[in-house]
């Protein structure tokens, strides 16, 4: 028996990273999984993975920075499974530029994925949870939600908004069985800062610099990201609501 047994959910950004990692981890735990990306190949890889492990599993495009997309996807997840139980809000995108810099193009595209695309998860998944009973809502956001890194403002205010839209529709459905909570990462290797690596002219000392930052002295890894979103997506966390929860490595609390 999986703690996940009976489950459907919902996974955006799950063709590679911490959405990869969490479409995998919440099928071993008997989850029925909509891998969602824009990325088709790689979705329907990561569908292909779990399969041969014993998983259900199917592929739903959806750009979440568009509301059709999103409606569409949820209701292809409830017209496959019959119900939806989870909604693992991942899909983001990394755009750096300071307050100053950024343009707005940029500005308003980073918080139309990054801030918008988990509002339509919500607007979409909450009405079909209800029809099932409850569910979990479980928002990606950043430990640069809760401090500050040169250069990337119109992340940081987006993700900053994850936390009090978290906050905000824990509230409003609560008493209606959903439950939301919030997960702030601090450096896991994802594809996204393998490529940081990868044009780095020296990746070795960036690595050291990386890892002095942290509490534990390394960045994390997808998987341990993935852990927390099985507890949250599971009746473990029955009384949880609310919650920021950093997967950081101690980043946030360790000084220069």
């Amino acid at each position: 028996m999986g703690r996940l047994d009976g489950k459907v959910a919902i996974v955006t950004g799950a063709g590679q990273g911490i959405g990869r990692a969490s479409a995998l981890a919440l099928a071993a735990e008997g989850a029925r999984v909509v891998v969602s990306d824009i990325a088709d190949a790689a979705g329907e890889a990561v569908v292909a993975e779990i399969g041969r492990a014993g998983g259900d599993a199917i592929y739903h495009c959806a750009d979440v920075g568009l509301s059709g997309d999103v409606q569409a996807l949820v209701e292809a997840a409830v017209a496959h499974y019959g119900r939806l139980d989870v909604y693992v809000n991942n899909a983001g995108i990394a755009v750096p530029g300071s307050a100053v810099d950024i343009s707005e193009d940029d500005w308003t595209r980073v918080i139309n994925v990054n801030l918008s695309g988990m509002w339509r998860g919500i607007k979409f998944a909450i009405p079909q949870m209800v029809k099932s009973g409850g569910g979990s809502i479980i928002n990606m956001a950043s430990v640069q939600a809760l401090m500050g890194f040169e250069d990337w403002a119109g992340y940081a205010a987006a993700k900053g908004g994850v936390l009090a839209l978290t906050q905000q529709v824990a509230v409003e459905y609560g008493a209606r069985g959903i439950r939301v909570n919030a997960i702030a990462p601090g450096t896991i290797m994802t594809p996204m800062n393998e490529k940081i690596f990868e044009e780095a002219d020296d990746p070795e000392e960036l690595a050291s610099t990386w890892n002095s930052w942290h509490a534990l002295g390394r960045f994390g890894q997808p998987n341990e990201v993935a852990q927390l979103v099985v507890f949250l997506a599971s009746d473990e966390s029955s009384f949880i609501t609310g919650t920021i929860i950093k997967v950081d490595g101690g980043l946030s609390i360790k000084g220069c």
